[in-house]
């Protein structure tokens, strides 16, 4: 099948390759010039375990190009992908401009019958205006062209992209006219030959979807924090009740990690939306509101620990920070837990010297020349005249680090630890002071 995807970020590249991986015809479009060089010079702009060898050996292998031409692109696919940023206003609404662009784009180019897909996160209803943005663009060309506009919103985890797109557990499609099911059940015939993933419905119910499945795991994390805290102001362990409820197969033991708060691109915006949203159409959602609040005080709840222990003014103390992308296997920062925590402490006096695996030029991007911040190559090159260490991100390296090598750097030998690492038993054993969440 000859595939057309707007957008290379997270979604769009991964698609696109993932797509070609299994034998179509994928060409990938975006408007920035310097992206599509990247690609086409064998690099990737984005850091996704897996995704560079997919790109290079489908683009040697004729499979997967890349352009800024937005015409040819238009009559290259009678599949149209749209998966272009939805970023938030500033009430928390999508901004749907780069969508309805791409829209308009395909109805202002397309030579014959497209299907056009909704990939990006969008609100309910979202399908329907790029309905209209195509007709209307169709209408002032004189042109009578058939077309079917559909929902397919992808359910892919930054650091896993590429594995939940070949493996997924289930692929949602929104669509409401045969030949646009029957061309879509076609394309993704690859990746469920197991067993049938596919569930067709409605335009707008796969919309909601998308924002109820991101909803729903917000939810999971900003409650198991919300217990954490509650959890030590009572003197219990939240890894024990953690153990405790996710035994039980109604709950279940995904997303059940307590810690100093979700980030990213995807949770924090979709939330925002959905909010966002159900205002518009009169409801108040009132346990997203607290999810969201919920969140943004927990980003504060390892700055909170260390006044605690050293008092307001952090002035002339040094610390260590292990971690600053959102999460591990990418080198994703936006909305990270990590720029909170480092803003707050330079707040407070602080200076902080950085190490994460991945994402040392994106923070070098988002913080430019911060004298307070400095990078480091190794995770205990962190620790040499700091005061104490702060853990942000679960990176692997991490996990069995020498505690006793640890205990020897640091001026005070104390280790908070945004993401429960380590068992307070054993920190305690290797003289180390440890501050978890929700831990005893």
């Amino acid at each position: 099948m000859k595939i057309t995807v707007v957008g290379t970020g997270y979604v769009g590249l991964v698609s696109g390759a993932c797509l070609a991986d299994v034998g179509n015809d994928v060409l990938c479009l975006d408007v920035d010039p310097a992206k599509i060089r990247i690609l086409e010079e064998g690099g990737i702009p984005i850091h996704e375990p897996g995704l560079q060898e997919i790109v290079r050996r489908n683009v040697a292998a004729g499979r997967l190009s890349f352009t800024t031409d937005v015409e040819y692109a238009a009559k290259f696919g009678a599949i149209q992908f749209i998966a272009v940023g939805t970023p938030p206003d500033e009430d928390g609404s999508a901004d749907l401009q780069y969508v309805l662009a791409a829209a308009r784009n395909i109805g202002r180019h397309m030579d014959g019958y497209r299907v056009v897909v909704d990939k990006s996160t969008v609100p309910v209803g979202t399908g329907d205006k790029v309905r209209e943005a195509i007709a209307a663009e169709l209408k002032a060309r004189g042109a009578d062209l058939p077309f079917s506009v559909v929902s397919n919103p992808e359910f892919l985890k930054e650091g896993a992209a590429v594995e939940d797109f070949m493996r997924p557990d289930r692929i949602i499609v929104g669509a409401e006219d045969e030949r646009a099911i029957l061309l879509m059940r076609e394309l993704y015939g690859p990746f469920q030959r197991n067993h049938e993933k596919l569930l067709v419905m409605d335009v707008r119910s796969a919309e909601l979807t998308k924002y109820a499945a991101n909803a729903m795991l917000a939810t999971r994390i900003s409650f198991m924090n919300e217990l954490a805290n509650l959890a030590e102001a009572l003197g219990a362990d939240i890894e024990l009740v953690r153990q405790g409820i996710g035994s039980d197969p109604r709950i279940g033991w995904h997303f059940l990690y307590a810690g100093c708060g979700y980030g990213g691109s995807c949770f924090p915006k979709d939330v925002k939306a959905l909010v966002s949203s159900g205002r518009e159409h009169g409801h108040d959602l009132l346990i997203l509101n607290s999810v969201e609040q919920a969140n943004e005080g927990q980003k504060l709840r390892l700055v909170d620990k260390i006044v605690a222990r050293f008092g307001p003014d952090l002035s002339g103390m040094h610390f260590g920070l292990w971690g600053l992308a959102f999460k591990p296997n990418t080198d994703d920062m936006r909305d990270a837990p990590s720029r909170v925590v480092i803003g707050e402490l330079f707040r407070r006096g602080a200076t902080v010297s950085a190490y994460d695996p991945v994402a040392m030029d994106e923070a070098r991007r988002i913080f430019g020349g911060e004298a307070r911040l400095r990078y480091v190559d190794r995770p205990m090159a962190a620790l040499e005249g700091a005061d104490a260490l702060v853990i942000v991100t679960e990176w692997k390296e991490f996990r069995s680090p020498d505690f006793e090598r640890i205990r020897e750097l640091l001026r005070h030998p104390v280790v908070f630890d945004g993401r429960n690492m380590y068992e307070p038993v054993t920190m305690r054993r290797a003289g180390l002071e440890y501050h978890g969440i929700g831990r005893r």
